[in-house]
Parts: C-alpha cells; structure tokens; sequence
C-alpha cells in the first residue's frame, strides 16, 4: 500500500510569507501521497485588521526579502496601488470568505482560488479587500456560486467561516504554532508541525520529512 500524509495548511490570504510559500503549496496539493488540506485562520480579518499607511514601508521591506528566499514577484503595482492607496488597510476579511466559500461550493480548488487572489495582489496590485474584486476573480475562475456568495454573504457562510477559523487557531494552539503559514503532518497516526524553513525549503524537502520521499 503506497503511504499517504494529510498535511494541514494554515494560512492568512494577505500574508506576504504565505504568498512567498504559494509555489511550494501549489505542488504539495498536486502530490498524489498528500492530502492538503488549507484552514483560514483570520490573522488580518475582522479585529485583525489595520490600516496599509503605518507600517507600507515596513511591509515593502518585509515584502522584499520573501522575494530574495522564494523568488516570488511584488510588482510596482502593488507597492503603488495596494501599499501606497492612502486608504489601503490590510483587510483579509472579504478574501477569508472567499476561500470558505470555495471549500464549500468547491472544496478541490480552494488552492487555485487563494492564488488567484495572492496574485491579484501582489502582482497586479488589485484591492482584494474589495468584495467586487474578489467576486470577479472567482468569477473568472468560473466559481460563480463562490462569487455569488461573496456578494451577498449569507448567515451559513457567515458560520461556516467562524467555524473553520476556529478550527485553525485550534490547531495553531495544540500544536504550538505561532504564526503563518504552518503545516501540521499527520502520518501513519501521529500528528506534528513542521517548521518554516522545512516550507520554504521547497516540496521535496517537505515531502522527504513526510517521510513519502
């Protein structure tokens, strides 16, 4: 029997590192052994929330050094329209609905549809914390009950997005995770949270370490 591993993703929409581990995500949740599984933890959503103009130069810096470990682009769009809007707020609220109600209407593409929306951002420097943007790009994706979803939020997907942040910070907290993104594995019946730089390291290192190598 070929072993599997389920690997949980945690992650925030608008967070610059999780965009940086995008590539890498994309090929796990491709891998016939891996059952990747993403959960929405809602750092920048709701109370989390604040606004882009305190800290855009910490965050362009910031934004600059994922590029040099990961090789992924932030445009002169992103910085000038996302970071330099005079009211830009780093919002993942609208962008957090997005992807629960993809894992609800279409739970296999929840991954196309966070990088649709990491790349909306970061290289096209759209507003994602419009709900008219995001709708669009699912849209597009032709996830058109997702879209539908995201503009007129219903009190079921108003639940189902509390309820599965809660099961992330859940997770967060049991296994002593501190921030995004972080991967718990779970194989052969034990469970334990791999490190960042297991992440970044890029897939084969994450699957060597899930012992599917």
């Amino acid at each position: 029997m070929t072993q599997t591993a389920t690997l949980h993703y945690l992650f925030d929409p608008l967070c610059g590192w999780c965009y940086g581990a995008s590539a890498i995500i994309g090929t796990l949740a491709k891998h016939p052994a891996v059952d990747l599984r993403p959960h929405a933890t809602g750092l920048f959503a709701g109370s989390g929330a604040r606004p882009m103009k305190s800290f855009a130069t910490q965050a362009w810096a910031n934004d600059q050094r994922i590029a040099a470990l990961t090789g992924r682009r932030f445009s002169k769009a992103y910085r000038r329209d996302v970071l330099g809007a005079d009211d830009a707020s780093l919002d993942s609220t609208v962008a957090t609905f997005a992807v629960t109600a993809v894992a609800d209407t279409a739970p296999d593409r929840v991954i196309e549809a966070l990088s649709a929306i990491q790349t909306a951002r970061y290289v096209d420097g759209k507003d994602v914390t419009s709900a008219a943007v995001v709708a669009s790009l699912l849209e597009d994706l032709g996830l058109v009950d997702a879209s539908a979803r995201i503009l007129s939020p219903d009190a079921a997907l108003a639940d189902q997005l509390r309820d599965r942040t809660k099961k992330a910070r859940n997770l967060m907290e049991t296994y002593n995770m501190q921030g995004v993104p972080s991967l718990i594995a779970e194989v052969d019946g034990t469970s334990r949270g791999l490190d960042a730089s297991t992440l970044y390291s890029g897939p084969d290192t994450v699957i060597a370490a899930l012992g599917l190598a």
